[in-house]
């Protein structure tokens, strides 16, 4: 955990704006029109609509992706009783959290109001503006009275976090652990240090997965909660035990099982060792933990632990959840969040961490794997997959319980929109992955003895979008699959071990290139080289496309494949485009990758090629020729060729949606271009697709945007190639890897449709 500095923390929140959350209008407000729609006249409209039916409201307005964030500030997490403006920062950051996460909107409100019935009556009245209320930091026992009446009285979504986050994380874990030590929840003895809201909510839930309450023995501040303890509130007194034991160390004794809500440096080293075998802790007050994690592990081998800190493992944290019950329970308009949506919500937390970890997840944790086990036991909450499998699990359950006021018919489709919340590209692959899954395609790995390469390859095994083939050192392959515990069962071939198939290769390739100055000789050499087998196996059928260039440079993974398999028939060359995605949408850009200084002719190429891509992905493409001019505003090579490729593209193809020459901003300022250039075919047209006049501006391009743009990549694409073959960055992520995997499989099953024609 990097250390935090006041005057960093102060800074952070004073500048450049007071503050970490705005509002900002989803509606473009440039015209006085656009300011009539808003607001007079054109309000009046939603109103008396919503006025006739209640329900138009979700589809006027943003109450159906609205949370209010609410808190009076007596409870505030290891702060505690702050008041209510003190309590302000937390909010604002949970608004974030939710933005960040789940992609929903959010009010923070501070009431200065710390009467329940008094605070009860305040919430109440706001049912009209928000789709679902999150509670935060109000103490207990009047956080229970609080959170009960709101639901009972309320007919949309309401949580308290603290109780109800905690004990869906801690159970998803729980769950996880008791399967690492081989112990079931209905025979494990608990024992619960702390009372509060949080304690009891975490309590609740392990007895609703199985837990008995004859097993469980909970402290507070006084020690154990017995029955003879006069004056207990219903919610302790729902745990008092029939025992003599009073103290921590007393209770601990043979537990199998430690949940720690309470305060730092409770439990030492005896208590820890006076538990059963392979005990499980889980020791979450923050900042200190019951009992410090290196003096946990040092004490034992066999304890299974968590804590609420994210410098150790297992951390519990809320954002693990909050964001994704709320999405689940606002897409289906849910009129509360039931147990039946937190236990939901746990079984899909434990059975997310038992899949392979993206190589995301592990680069952002500075881990080389991250895998299912006592170290691992809940998904890190930077883990992209959790959107879709929380949210559509809630949504689910909310559905099936009969709380839902709209419904869910198509779940792949939804669990892509909930990816689009946070990434087109992932919407994008998520379309081809459903194409390559129908016809599983054979797709052959060069470097199939790179880490990231094998586990691409189990992730394209995993989700059945093609058959994987890895070239390399059949045993360092092997050694690298054991040693990271992947479960990848595909064909391995050393090209230095198949010198039969070699022969033929080599053959095949001197005559293709005897008349370009190859012998056969050096064809016979080159065909150790994993490059040219592998595109020689394309182009013999062997296998149906080439991924390669992981750890090579471009231009020397694309020479093999050019003098084997070469480019489309009527191609002059071949080209590479990078998809763009940011807040504004998704862009297709080309040429990033290849052309140095295209002619026009080999412009005319590029557009070709890149209009045939973006339909690939299932875009209409809407193209703007770019330069430093504005149709002829003024003079040079580059405007001058962009100008007369277009002119050639719109003779060729009438029907393509194609100007230019342009500058960017006239391309991507639709009021720019309708001002200036009202003449231009994109008028009125959003562009989504950049050709760019040579290799050195579009190369900047997307690297700039990728760096300081904010924007996600998928890239680069290999396009006018004969047979599929695509070209990872250097570096590229095991996502990367998987997301070129995946175009590739679509990209063969396209490439044979067409020959077949």
């Amino acid at each position: 955990m990097s250390k935090i500095r006041k005057k960093d923390a102060l800074d952070f929140h004073e500048f450049p704006t007071p503050g970490k959350i705005e509002v900002r209008p989803t509606k473009t407000l440039s015209t006085q029109h656009d300011l009539a729609l808003a607001y007079s006249p054109g309000v009046a409209e939603p109103c008396l609509a919503i006025a006739e039916n209640k329900e138009d409201v979700y589809k006027y307005t943003s109450k159906g992706n609205l949370v209010g964030v609410i808190s009076n500030g007596t409870a505030v997490l290891g702060l505690g009783n702050i008041g209510p403006e003190a309590s302000k920062p937390v909010m604002e950051g949970k608004g974030v959290l939710f933005k960040k996460f789940a992609g929903i909107d959010v009010f923070d409100i501070e009431i200065d109001e710390t009467d329940p019935d008094e605070f009860i009556k305040i919430v109440k009245s706001l049912e009209p503006t928000f789709g679902g209320i999150n509670l935060e930091d109000i103490k207990a026992p009047e956080s229970f009275k609080i959170e009960t009446e709101l639901k009972e009285k309320m007919n949309i979504p309401v949580m308290h976090d603290d109780q109800h986050g905690t004990a869906i994380i801690s159970s998803a874990a729980l769950l996880n652990a008791l399967e690492v030590v081989g112990k079931k929840i209905e025979e494990i003895k608990i024992v619960v240090s702390g009372a509060g809201g949080a304690a009891i909510a975490c309590t609740d839930l392990y007895v609703k997965m199985g837990a008995r309450k004859e097993n469980i023995l909970m402290l507070d501040s006084r020690g154990v909660i017995t029955k003879d303890r006069e004056n207990l509130d219903p919610m302790k007194a729902q745990y008092a035990a029939d025992t003599k034991l009073k103290t921590l160390s007393e209770a601990i004794k043979g537990a199998d099982m430690f949940l720690g809500l309470s305060m730092g440096n409770i439990m030492n080293a005896d208590d820890l060792l006076s538990m059963a075998d392979n005990p499980i802790v889980f020791a979450l007050s923050n900042p200190d933990p019951e009992i410090p994690y290196d003096l946990a592990m040092r004490t034992r081998e066999d304890v299974v632990m968590a804590t609420g800190r994210s410098d150790h493992p297992n951390q519990v944290n809320n954002v693990l959840g909050f964001p994704y019950i709320f999405r689940g329970a606002l897409d289906v308009r849910a009129t509360g969040i039931n147990e039946e949506m937190k236990l939901a919500a746990v079984r899909a937390l434990a059975e997310m961490t038992k899949l392979p970890v993206p190589d995301a997840v592990t680069k952002a944790y500075g881990s080389e794997s991250i895998k299912f086990g006592k170290d691992y036991l809940i998904p890190k909450p930077l883990d992209p997959r959790l959107i879709a499998s929380i949210s559509s699990a809630v949504a689910k359950a909310a559905i099936d319980s009969g709380v839902a006021r709209a419904t869910i018919s198509d779940w792949d489709e939804y669990k892509m929109k909930l990816e689009e919340r946070l990434g087109m590209g992932q919407r994008i692959i998520s379309r081809l992955a459903s194409r390559a899954k129908k016809d599983l395609q054979r797709l052959v790995f060069a470097e199939g003895d790179r880490l990231s390469i094998l586990k691409a390859a189990q992730l394209v095994i995993d989700e059945g979008v093609a058959i994987p083939i890895l070239l390399g050192n059949k045993e360092k392959i092997q050694e690298l699959i054991k040693e990271n515990e992947l479960d990848l069962d595909c064909e391995i071939i050393d090209t230095y071990h198949q010198r039969e198939k070699r022969m033929v290769y080599a053959d095949t390739l001197f005559q293709k290139r005897q008349r370009k100055g190859m012998t056969l000789r050096e064809a016979q050499r080159l065909m150790i080289d994993r490059n040219y087998y592998g595109a020689m196996m394309v182009e013999l059928g062997d296998a149906d496309a080439l991924i390669s260039g992981l750890s090579n440079d471009y231009p020397n993974t694309i020479k093999p494949a050019l003098q084997i398999i070469g480019m489309e028939p009527g191609l002059s060359r071949v080209a590479g485009m990078y998809i763009i995605r940011n807040q504004k949408g998704t862009y297709f850009l080309a040429d990033t990758t290849v052309n140095v200084n295209p002619d026009k002719e080999a412009l005319l190429n590029i557009i070709e090629l890149t209009h045939r891509a973006v339909r690939f992905f299932d875009f209409e493409p809407r193209m703007a020729m770019l330069s430093y001019s504005s149709f002829g505003s003024a003079k040079g090579e580059l405007p001058t060729k962009a100008a007369e490729a277009v002119a050639m593209a719109k003779d060729k193809w009438p029907e393509m949606i194609i100007d230019g020459e342009m500058q960017a901003n006239v391309a991507l300022n639709p009021e720019l271009m309708a001002k200036s250039y009202p003449f231009s075919e994109l008028n009125g047209k959003a562009v989504n697709t950049l050709i760019f006049p040579n290799l050195a501006s579009g190369n900047i391009a997307y690297k700039l945007l990728m760096e300081i743009g904010s924007s996600e990549a998928i890239g680069p694409v290999l396009m006018g190639m004969n047979k599929p073959v695509h070209v990872l960055q250097r570096g590229s992520s095991v996502r990367e890897i998987f997301n070129m995997a995946t175009i590739a499989a679509v990209d063969a099953i396209q490439s044979k449709s067409r020959k077949a024609i």
